[in-house]
């Protein structure tokens, strides 16, 4: 009989602890925080260059 909760033959893991989750939560929330300030910086870094070429070819 199924009753909705989590066992080993379901898949493996052990419910996680409400302080574990929030680690875990917050862990890859700062990842994906510092995945982003990344991109942003190389987007804004590879503007600013064609930005440059650009103009030293106009003049």
């Amino acid at each position: 009989m199924h009753d909705g909760s989590k066992t080993d033959s379901e898949g493996g893991e052990q419910p996680e602890g409400r302080m574990a989750g929030l680690w875990r939560r917050m862990w890859e929330w700062r990842v994906q925080q510092h995945l982003a300030r990344g991109l942003a910086y190389g987007v804004g870094s590879g503007a600013v260059s064609l930005l440059l070429l650009w103009v030293q070819t106009r003049y």
